[in-house]
């Protein structure tokens, strides 16, 4: 019974790790100033890409630190959302009984 236990919990870790290499490949983005500061991230919350209108690398650098901060939270908040989703999805085909757990 305990070793059917941790081969549970080994096979669990093993589509957990799954999903997040999964997630790495997932894009997400985020936009402020109608588009004129665009940033990428993955599924797991890392920054992959800046861009910056170079109309803004001249103007106030306050703006621009505003949209930075606007364009880095909505692509983090996104990402956040997609991660969520796949681990939910991840845990509720491991556990068919966490669902109820996780809000589904």
């Amino acid at each position: 019974m305990f070793g059917d236990m941790m081969d549970k919990l080994q096979n669990m870790r093993q589509q957990m790790d799954e999903v997040k290499s999964r997630l790495d490949n997932v894009t997400v983005k985020g936009e402020a100033g109608n588009g004129k500061v665009t940033v990428i991230a993955t599924g797991n919350r890392k920054i992959k890409e800046i861009k910056i209108d170079p109309a803004l690398m001249t103007s106030d650098p306050e703006e621009l630190e505003d949209l930075l901060i606007m364009a880095l939270n909505q692509a983090l908040e996104n990402a956040e959302k997609v991660n969520e989703s796949e681990m939910q999805g991840a845990a509720s085909g491991m556990l068919p009984g966490l669902e109820g757990l996780m809000g589904k």
